[in-house]
């Protein structure tokens, strides 16, 4: 159990010897960036000003896109990456300089990363004997994990004889059992199928209500964010986007990048005319004109925003069909079960909205034209520069 600081953390990887002169920069050349990383004289930034306090006990998500910076803040977090800047504290103790085994954290890995020669119980023992933990001690704890984890029945077994998920929890098995401080886990489930992940993710919430320590969780699926997380920690190019619950996230995106990464399917965006009129805002698109709610209009007025082009952001299960509103062709109808998700031309640009079958009362085909529209209170304007939330 513990507090975990990260103060204007940063990495950075040194260029190979011998290329420092080919990648360094002329004198004012303008920083470039690769794959999503920045390239400076110091060689690619992975991650730029990570700030971030975690509470004792709270479980937090890295997520973002492949190549953001998430795995190798985690991997800084648990000593196995030298920090090029800033600092990280642990219960209030430095720990930049710190070696991972006095760290006091235990972390599971994507591939598992258990011994083959060995059973499920001696894999979960080994962190235990390598302390010089009595017999009793051990084999307690190792029982009382697996019973947690119900792999009960496979402790004699080797990891050959496992599945998936069941290795997957003798992974996250050897890692409790030394009721680390900080538990980090590196996109544990990603080598699952989907039914599999659906499974290992409530057993993973399950066990954070068992065990008392602080979470630190990287994953590129946001699925596993919006339900593990109490809070999320959105990455982009080895900054932070967005810090909040998973209900703020999704309901007040920071951007344009988070806007459209969390949620699925994907925000619907469009270019629109954002209009203020005294104290009321309307954003006008194709032909029609919807005011803002009274929270929104309030937030943009305190920012003082002024008329401008707008790039307009509603998702899809906030997108109603109807008899007025913006014109459009049906392309696809996707039936879901609970819902149908429509496939809409508006203009050349794809929107999609989806209709719960509940209140489906005809059925819809391609080609047919349909008109869409939205309430105000879920509306997201976004800056055309900076792409930031207007409201914010």
């Amino acid at each position: 159990m513990a507090t975990v600081q990260l103060k204007d953390v940063k990495k950075v990887y040194p260029f190979v010897s011998g290329e420092d002169k080919k990648k360094k920069k002329k004198k004012d050349e303008p920083e470039k960036k690769k794959v999503n990383l920045q390239i400076t004289d110091e060689g690619v930034v992975a991650v730029q000003k990570f700030n971030l306090d975690i509470a004792d006990k709270e479980f937090i998500v890295l997520v973002g896109p492949s190549g953001c910076g998430k795995s190798t803040t985690l991997r800084m977090v648990a000593g196995l990456e030298e920090i090029s800047g800033g600092e990280l504290y642990i219960d209030g103790k430095l720990m930049n300089d710190v070696a991972p085994k006095d760290r006091d954290i235990a972390m599971v890995f994507q591939n598992y990363a258990l011994y083959p020669h060995m059973t499920v119980y001696e894999n979960m023992a080994f962190s235990l004997k390598l302390r010089h933990a009595p017999k009793d001690e051990i084999d307690k704890k190792v029982r009382e994990a697996a019973e947690i984890l119900d792999i009960t029945q496979y402790l004699d077994r080797k990891p050959k004889a496992l599945s998936g998920g069941q290795r997957q929890r003798v992974a996250i098995g050897r890692a409790i059992v030394r009721d680390p401080k900080v538990m980090l886990m590196d996109e544990p489930l990603s080598n699952l199928d989907a039914k599999l992940r659906n499974e290992m993710r409530a057993e993973i919430i399950k066990l954070r209500n068992r065990i008392n320590t602080t979470f630190i969780y990287v994953t590129h699926d946001q699925t596993e964010a919006m339900t593990l997380g109490d809070r999320i920690v959105i990455m982009r190019d080895g900054y932070i986007q967005q810090i909040g619950t998973p209900q703020e996230v999704f309901n007040h995106p920071a951007n344009l990048f988070v806007a459209g990464f969390i949620g699925m399917p994907q925000m619907n965006f469009f270019d629109a005319q954002l209009t203020r009129e005294g104290n009321k805002f309307f954003v006008e698109l194709g032909g029609t004109k919807t005011e803002l709610s009274e929270d929104k209009e309030e937030r943009l007025l305190a920012n003082d925003v002024q008329s401008q082009a707008v790039t307009l952001g509603v998702r899809p299960e906030h997108t109603n069909v109807g008899e007025a509103g913006v014109k459009a062709t049906v392309d696809v109808s996707e039936m879901m079960g609970s819902s149908v998700h429509l496939h809409l031309n508006a203009d050349g640009k794809d929107v999609i909205v989806i209709v719960p079958t509940i209140d489906l009362k005809d059925s819809f085909n391609r080609g047919d034209t349909v008109y869409f529209n939205f309430n105000g209170n879920v509306a997201h304007v976004f800056s055309k520069e900076t792409e930031k939330n207007l409201e914010y």
